[in-house]
């Protein structure tokens, strides 16, 4: 089994290399990371400037390559051809902070497996819950995610699938085991600071406080807060089939106009809406 490993947090990360050593035991790991931080670019992909790799070696002596793109180029390189053999699935983490509920939108994390998703790799995405923390346990991270490669690999992951896993951040006697779930709800806290820079320009930064999650029974939220591991499968598809009957009900053919300037004059005319 070939294993490509990337992350959001940068090459030199902990977490990076304690996933990176844990599944030297599955097969031939690879790494593939940025050369900075990350996090919260989302699905970044670039098409519009050159990407750049250099060769790394990490702190235990092991062999990478650093980039100066995204996570999901990181994915996108390795699979069109910088590595030699073809990967069969993508890991990404361990995160330093859990990637839950609304977080998938900006975690770069995420994005790494759903570019693997992309290329038809299953993937899998680890983050350890270390927020307001201190000590992050990433020897529980690691172990969680053993356990996991070992059920994938008796029961198999489709190429269409990803899963998305977070950790607890607590002592390994206190951790109580495993929960299928979906994604919870966050709630962000955030304000708009308007600061001034040396030259006495206004400039715009979004701060606030830490966001916090409603841990409802059955979500990712829910099983950190009781000591759990979450695995929550994710898909591409991000259409909202429930609202498909409603959208097929609407009268289209019932066209409003809507005026449309041409030649500096104003005109209406209808347009139709095609189902």
């Amino acid at each position: 089994m070939h294993i490509l490993i990337t992350n959001d947090d940068g090459v030199t990360a902990p977490g990076l290399l304690a996933l990176a050593q844990a599944m030297r035991q599955f097969g031939q790991v690879s790494i593939v990371a940025p050369d900075h931080d990350w996090s919260g670019y989302g699905h970044t992909k670039h098409f519009k400037r050159p990407l750049r790799i250099e060769e790394v070696t990490l702190k235990d002596g092991t062999h990478a390559f650093a980039t100066d793109g995204s996570p999901a180029d990181c994915v996108a390189l390795a699979a069109m051809g910088l590595l030699d053999t073809p990967i069969d699935i993508v890991l990404a983490g361990i995160n330093s902070a859990a990637n839950v509920g609304y977080d998938l939108t900006y975690s770069g994390t995420v994005a790494a497996v759903k570019e693997a998703m992309i290329w038809r790799i299953p993937g899998i995405a680890f983050s350890l819950d270390v927020q307001r923390k201190p000590d992050p346990n990433y020897s529980l991270a690691a172990a969680v995610a053993c356990q996991v490669m070992h059920t994938i690999i008796d029961r198999n992951l489709p190429t269409d699938t990803s899963l998305n896993v977070n950790v607890p951040n607590i002592p390994t006697q206190h951790f109580r085991g495993f929960q299928i779930t979906r994604t919870g709800h966050r709630v962000y806290r955030d304000n708009l600071e308007i600061r001034t820079d040396p030259r006495g320009n206004s400039y715009f930064w979004i701060g606030g406080d830490v966001p916090v999650g409603i841990p409802q029974e059955g979500t990712d939220i829910g099983a950190l807060a009781l000591g759990y591991a979450s695995i929550t499968p994710l898909q591409l598809d991000y259409t909202d089939y429930n609202k498909i009957p409603m959208l097929m009900n609407w009268d289209t053919n019932a066209s409003q106009p809507i005026p449309v300037s041409a030649n500096g004059k104003t005109r209406e005319t209808a347009v139709p809406l095609a189902v």
